[in-house]
């Protein structure tokens, strides 16, 4: 095989790691493993991802793999072993110039990088830990470093990666263990958790305080993981119910949601299309009222139950618990405000603050969030009451087009 110049290995491998979602926020563009483009093509970003930091900060990042040679044959992978596309591979030392370049040229703040499975689980992880090593010890590179660690790896690599990387990742990669067994049968699901739970541990230890020497911070950022949706038969009641049962477990900072996109001779257990990317959008809103608006999941959503796509799941919630409401916004606590359709956390927290001198009007509300028609079916303020409103038969209709935001 001719040896490829880096510029073509930098095509090859940024478009191949488009399709890890663990550092980057839901798209909205279509994504399509057989051909055009789509999130993450490298005509002119050349694997330039944009992602959010712990302290919410939009960073850039190079987004890549170290190779996308893969002794795996997952089903759902473009990049399997029996897959027929074109391949390239990254020296460490080709990846940590290629850092180092970007960063010095304010092109990128960061590295994402993932890979292939070469030879064996443990060769690949301590590449991936080398080109870390390297770019923090050799050239004292401060800024962020993503490692998506391999679960079979040995527990030291896994603690070496944690060691010099902002944030680790182990994708979990379907929502069911019965479709990771037939879909990628080379990967164990009771693995995967395994090495989540040695990241936790190793967390755990690094901010234990009392110890006359502390080890060194690991993964400050935490760690996050990916799930594959539509690849199988499974809910999206189904998948939270896992990222619920992740979060409480493991403590990861954050389930990614990933549609599954078609790739070329794909087998018969893969659905021919792929799922609408509403449904992604719709999952990480859900996701979000787990974490941040106190939700439960069984609130949310049943188990074997779909989300709506026609509208976001807290007006879903809404709609169905209109004894609820209305919320006088004047007298409530922020659990309560925080189940409001069409407020979000900052408005809740500006609403909360303001009241403390005054009372709220209608006009107040509008100044502090947006959407304030929106709203009227589930707000009571000091000059405004919805009355009837909120228990019309027709009330989906009248919210439905405007399409509520959940932020």
């Amino acid at each position: 095989m001719a040896t490829l110049d880096l510029k073509r290995k930098l095509s090859i491998l940024s478009d191949a790691a488009k399709y890890d979602a663990s550092c980057a926020s839901s798209g909205s563009v279509k994504r399509d493993s057989r051909g055009g483009r789509g999130v993450g093509s490298t005509d002119g970003g050349m694997g330039i991802c944009h992602a959010y930091a712990p302290d919410g900060r939009c960073i850039s990042l190079l987004k890549i793999l170290l190779t996308n040679f893969c002794v795996y044959d997952c089903a759902y992978c473009v990049n399997r072993v029996s897959s027929n596309v074109a391949r390239a591979r990254f020296s460490v030392d080709e990846v940590v110039d290629l850092t180092l370049g970007f960063y010095k040229r304010n092109y990128i703040e960061g590295l994402f990088l993932s890979s292939g499975i070469i030879r064996s689980a443990d060769y690949t992880m301590e590449e991936i830990v080398r080109v870390a090593r390297t770019l923090r010890d050799v050239h004292d590179f401060r800024g962020y470093i993503h490692l998506k660690v391999i679960p079979e790896a040995s527990p030291a690599l896994v603690n070496e990666a944690g060691l010099y990387a902002d944030r680790v990742s182990i994708n979990i990669e379907l929502p069911k263990d019965e479709s990771l067994a037939s879909l990628a049968p080379e990967k164990d699901a009771g693995g995967i958790r395994k090495a989540m739970g040695a990241v936790r541990l190793s967390e755990d230890a690094s901010k234990e305080t009392g110890r006359k020497a502390r080890p060194p911070a690991f993964a400050p950022a935490g760690q996050s993981t990916q799930m594959i949706v539509g690849a199988d038969a499974a809910t999206d009641g189904a998948i939270l119910k896992r990222s619920e049962g992740l979060y409480g477990a493991y403590r990861l900072r954050r389930v990614y949601y990933s549609a599954f996109s078609p790739i070329p001779d794909a087998t018969s257990r893969l659905p021919l299309q792929p799922p609408p990317l509403v449904r992604e959008h719709r999952l990480y809103q859900a996701d979000w009222l787990m974490r941040f608006y106190g939700f439960q999941r069984a609130e949310i959503i049943g188990e074997a139950e779909d989300l709506d796509l026609a509208i976001d799941p807290k007006l879903a919630w809404a709609l169905k618990n209109r004894g609820d409401f209305p919320v006088d916004v004047n007298v409530a606590d922020r659990e309560r405000l925080l189940r409001v359709p069409g407020l979000g956390v900052r408005a809740v927290d500006r609403i909360l603050e303001v009241r403390r001198y005054r009372r709220l009007e209608l006009a107040d509300v509008k100044r502090l969030s947006r959407g304030i028609e929106k709203m009227k079916p589930f707000l009571v303020c000091a000059d405004w009451s919805p009355g009837a409103l909120t228990d019309r038969a027709d009330l989906r209709r009248r919210v439905e087009p405007a399409q509520l935001e959940l932020f």
